[in-house]
């Protein structure tokens, strides 16, 4: 039995035929024709059966498919330069071979290199004897194809520094990129960090968490410990959105002023409650600009705050004496409860744990004049801290970041990497029987609140001056 030969010119043929079926841009009008999509049009030029033969005849000769001197980046080759030729051939008006007429003419080519996804890709670039041939299949001065950028923006989002990622380049592509090259890529998304932090946003806000992350950071020759503050808003539809980041540099209330100011600016009216974690110089910044916010401290904050000071065996004992204080229905009542458990063997046992509570009172008690619908929204910051514990998973392997800006730009860029990619498996997922899916749903931005509508009920009673307007009917 005869094995049927075959060389890779014939897949590099099917592939220019597709290549040239390609429209190219003209100012004439074209007839509207049902659009192909580029897997239909593989299928009807490059057979399973050839590409499947290329497979293992690569790996019976040891050829590789991808990196420097792989299969594909040859094929890639191939249809490029089939490509510019072609290009070539329009500008001029005539095809290689043909008679030229007078005026410009072929020149030679140009050597170049363009790095691509699957490997370094080697160029001959046709010229023109006047120079006026532009290509637009890869233009002059482009060096990168194929997604290489934005694989390398998605390994940066992922935690990967400047220089991971120029290692891990040239080990899986065979691809050598500057350290230059590839953090002025990372830089390209600057514009879009600083659009996003000032976009306008809704006048309303009905719940605000803040919480934040430690980071370092060089600064003068040194690298310090600096917080980044995330704030994720409600809006009147209970759709979570992640307002802004900022990195903490100065003094708090003065920083606290500015971050409130911005928001401001950016069209923020009004914000019936803010939770966070007894950020100094906060609530008063948030009562400077919005004189009817209430400061809410999150409650989760203050039970891991005062299980600081409890052995582990005593906690749940200890946990089950504060669920009667937070659980309380009014303040009278929370702070008889905190009154009994601090004459509680446990209370006594550990005091610093009930002063806890104690010097947080009074931005603990704000919660309890809320109905319960509102009190399971604003109970804790669960919301935001989901999002934080995600992006520490990202930034844990860092050493240190160069400057304020490069950690919103990581942050930024690592939550819409997580939502994009929980996006793209929830779309795979479509059409699966429920239980059958499994993709995460959205981590916060875009995600909606549980239990929402009881709690717009409750506040819309509470606030109806404040609110009225700002209800989608």
């Amino acid at each position: 039995m005869t094995t049927t030969q075959w060389t890779s010119q014939d897949l590099m043929d099917a592939a220019v035929r597709a290549a040239e079926t390609e429209d190219v841009p003209t100012d004439d009008p074209q007839p509207s024709r049902p659009e192909k999509s580029a897997r239909q049009l593989r299928e009807e030029l490059v057979s399973d059966d050839l590409i499947e033969r290329l497979v293992k005849q690569a790996g019976a000769e040891g050829v590789a498919l991808t990196g420097q001197g792989g299969f594909l980046p040859e094929l890639i080759r191939s249809v490029l330069e089939r490509g510019l030729a072609a290009e070539l051939d329009d500008h001029l008006g005539y095809a290689k071979g043909e008679r030229a007429g007078r005026g410009n003419s072929r020149n030679g080519s140009t050597p170049k290199t363009v790095e691509t996804e699957i490997g370094p890709v080697p160029l001959a670039t046709p010229r023109d004897r006047d120079g006026s041939f532009n290509p637009r299949l890869v233009p002059k001065g482009q060096r990168r194809l194929g997604g290489l950028d934005e694989m390398i923006i998605s390994l940066y989002a992922g935690g990967m520094t400047v220089r991971d990622i120029q290692a891990h380049l040239a080990r899986t592509l065979g691809t050598d990129l500057s350290h230059e090259t590839i953090a002025n890529i990372t830089d390209a998304v600057t514009e879009e960090v600083i659009a996003w932090q000032s976009r306008p946003l809704d006048p309303v806000y009905p719940v605000v968490f803040l919480d934040a992350l430690v980071v370092k950071v060089r600064h003068d020759a040194h690298v310090v410990n600096r917080a980044a503050h995330i704030a994720v808003g409600i809006d009147t539809d209970g759709i979570k959105h992640v307002l802004g980041i900022w990195v903490q540099s100065g003094e708090g209330a003065k920083f606290w002023a500015g971050v409130c100011a911005q928001l401001a600016n950016r069209g923020v009216k009004d914000i019936l409650i803010a939770c966070c974690d007894g950020l100094p110089g906060l609530p008063e910044a948030i009562e400077a600009t919005w004189p009817n916010t209430i400061v809410q401290t999150c409650v989760v904050h203050l039970i891991r705050a005062a299980n600081r000071y409890l052995a582990y065996g005593d906690r749940k004992a200890f946990s089950a004496g504060l669920r009667r204080v937070y659980t309380a229905p009014d303040a009278d009542a929370a702070e008889t409860a905190l009154l009994e458990l601090a004459e509680t063997d446990l209370g006594r046992k550990y005091p610093a744990a009930i002063a806890v509570w104690q010097r947080a009172w009074e931005r603990f008690t704000p919660f309890l004049a809320f109905p319960p619908e509102v009190r399971r929204v604003i109970y804790t910051t669960n919301t935001i801290e989901s999002l934080n514990y995600q992006l520490r998973k990202i930034i844990k392997n860092r050493g240190h970041f160069p400057s304020d800006d490069a950690v919103i730009k990581l942050l930024w860029l690592a939550i819409t990497d997580i939502e994009d990619k929980r996006a793209r498996q929830r779309a795979k997922e479509a059409g699966l029987p429920a239980n059958r899916r499994k993709a995460a749903g959205r981590l916060v931005e875009g995600a909606t609140t549980e239990g929402w509508n009881a709690a717009l009920n409750q506040l819309e009673l509470l606030y109806p001056d404040r609110l009225a307007g700002h209800i989608n009917q």
